[in-house]
């Protein structure tokens, strides 16, 4: 019979106590989403790797400082973030474009239209780290903002900015990209305001 799964801080309490085997626990559950997120971001892959490995090494050397176990993926997510933006700043130049991000591709799947989905890659890779960072952890890995303020450290007010500043520079790129042929087919004449017929979609924008 299976035992059942350790919780986060149940897992935590044995790695304090000594068996370290149960760190195994945290790292299987939450690595994904540390590489997920980098990836989003726009590290490669070789650097995703090393940086999820990293963060999960120093989340261990420091694990008895991790004050709520409860909120053990909150705590070890603010240490992944804070590896993500120093490579960020760091080396800009060798960071992979998003839209090379196959992960990325979720918050486009609603845009089959291939030259849709290259336009939703090239207007996040146009949004600073920070905003890209709450659009992509509200829109696509679907955290609430109270989840996000608490990972990331900031208010829940100031995710919620970002994450509409985020919406209004895609919005203004997605109108601005719009492709020619789309804009004149139909008619010549110049959009009502108000007209949405001639505007690309922008669901997966929404809230």
């Amino acid at each position: 019979m299976t035992s059942p799964a350790l919780t986060d801080p149940q897992a935590i309490a044995r790695v304090l106590a000594g068996d370290r085997n149960a760190y195994e626990a945290l790292v299987r559950r939450h690595e994904d989403v540390l590489y997920r997120h980098a990836r989003g971001m726009g590290l490669d892959h070789d650097t995703c790797l090393d940086m999820v490995q990293d963060a999960l090494v120093r989340a261990y050397e420091k694990l008895s400082e991790c004050r709520d176990p409860s909120r053990f993926r909150a705590w070890l997510f603010r240490i992944a973030r804070n590896l993500c933006f120093d490579h960020l700043r760091n080396a800009r130049h060798g960071t992979l474009p998003l839209s090379n991000a196959p992960e990325a591709e979720s918050v486009a799947e609603n845009r089959r239209d291939p030259l849709e989905r290259a336009m939703v890659h090239q207007a996040l890779e146009r949004l600073s780290p920070v905003l890209r960072e709450a659009f992509l952890l509200k829109h696509d890995a679907g955290y609430t903002y109270e989840e996000i303020a608490e990972m990331t450290g900031a208010g829940a007010s100031a995710v919620k900015m970002r994450v509409h500043r985020a919406r209004v520079e895609l919005c203004a790129y997605f109108e601005e990209a719009e492709p020619p042929g789309r804009r004149d087919a139909g008619t010549s004449e110049t959009p009502r305001r108000g007209d949405e017929s001639s505007r690309p979609s922008v669901s997966p924008l929404k809230a």
